[in-house]
C-alpha cells in the first residue's frame, strides 16, 4: 500500500488515481519481467484473460487533509494451488523473467511516482500522453462487457473509451452511457 496526497488536485479529478496505478503495475511489471500485459477498466492487471494484480484506493481523513492509499496486489510466486480463484495467474506460473519482489516493487513505484508527478502537474487533468496510454493499455476498449453496479440494473454494450474523468464509455442498447465504477464481469469480443 502506498499513501499518497495529491498536491493540488481537486479530490473530483481523484478517479484517476486507480486507473494510474493499474497504468503502473502494468508497464513497470512488463517491463522487468517481461511478460505482456493489459489493464481491465477499472482496477485489474491482465495477462491475456487471467488476472495478475488488482488495484484498490481509499480517500482517507486525517489531520493533514485528504489522501489516498493506494493497494496494490500482484501475484508475484502463487502457485496453481494457491490462487484464489481459476481466472487468477501469477508471474512464477507465467514464466515471468523476474519474481524478485524488490525489483518489481521498485519498478512499480517509480512507474507510479512518475504517472502521479505528471497528473499532478496537469492539476489532475490527464495528459494527452497519459490519456493515449492508458487507452492503448486498457483491453476493455472495443470489447462487449457487462458491468455490474451495486443496486442497480447492469450496463451492457461496447466499450467505447475512457473519458477525461476516468470513466468507462459504454454504448448501450439505450445509447451512450459513462460508468463512474462497477464490477466488468463479463467481457467477451464483439460480434
Amino acid at each position: 500500500s502506498v499513501l499518497v496526497r495529491p498536491d493540488g488536485v481537486p479530490v473530483a479529478r481523484w478517479p484517476w488515481i486507480p486507473l494510474l496505478a493499474g497504468l503502473a503495475v502494468a508497464a513497470a511489471v512488463r517491463r522487468v519481467a517481461d511478460v505482456p500485459l493489459s489493464l481491465k477498466w477499472p482496477n485489474d492487471v491482465m495477462l491475456d484473460d487471467r488476472t495478475l494484480a488488482g488495484v484498490l484506493v481509499e480517500r482517507v481523513e486525517g489531520e493533514s487533509g485528504a489522501a489516498a492509499v493506494i493497494g496494490i496486489g500482484l501475484n508475484v510466486t502463487t502457485t496453481r494451488a494457491e490462487l484464489p480463484v481459476p481466472q487468477a495467474t501469477s508471474l512464477a506460473l507465467e514464466g515471468a523473467s523476474t519474481t524478485d519482489r524488490a525489483t518489481l516493487v521498485k519498478a512499480v513505484l517509480r512507474r507510479l511516482e512518475g504517472l502521479l508527478g505528471e497528473w499532478e502537474a496537469g492539476g489532475g487533468e490527464p495528459s494527452a500522453g497519459l490519456m493515449g496510454a492508458y487507452r492503448s493499455a486498457c483491453a476493455t476498449i472495443g470489447q462487449h462487457v457487462r458491468i455490474d453496479l451495486p443496486g442497480r440494473e447492469p450496463v451492457e454494450g461496447e466499450a467505447l473509451g475512457i473519458d477525461g474523468s476516468g470513466r468507462l464509455l459504454v454504448q448501450t442498447a439505450a445509447g451512450p452511457q459513462a460508468v463512474a465504477a462497477g464490477d466488468v464481469s463479463q467481457v467477451r469480443r464483439s460480434a
